[in-house]
């Protein structure tokens, strides 16, 4: 089914010290709320740390980057690429392998 005819569901997520109110599809509701966790902790950890010493949108700037920062390095992690590298070559070997048999 095309994400246009989807009943979306009406929202309030916490994240930090603010209500924010969202539409989302009902299948994404758990990812939504943990994203809002995440970034509750992450800004809590950052403002504790911070504390007096930097202004609240420099907090902000720093939660966003660390986030970021685990986002990258979980994409990195999760690059196939160069599996998929090294399977094209195998399988090129492969078929020249079988090829000299015949």
């Amino acid at each position: 089914m095309s994400e246009e005819g989807r009943e979306k569901l009406h929202i309030r997520l916490h994240v930090y010290d603010t209500e924010i109110p969202m539409r989302i599809y009902p299948e994404e509701e758990e990812l939504y709320r943990r994203a809002a966790k995440l970034i509750t902790n992450t800004v809590t950890t950052y403002t504790a740390r911070a504390q007096g010493k930097k202004s609240a949108i420099d907090v902000l700037y720093m939660s966003l980057i660390d986030i970021a920062l685990r986002y990258e390095k979980e994409s990195e992690r999760n690059d196939t690429a160069p599996f998929s590298d090294i399977l094209v070559k195998l399988t090129s070997e492969i078929e020249e392998a079988l090829q000299a048999d015949k």
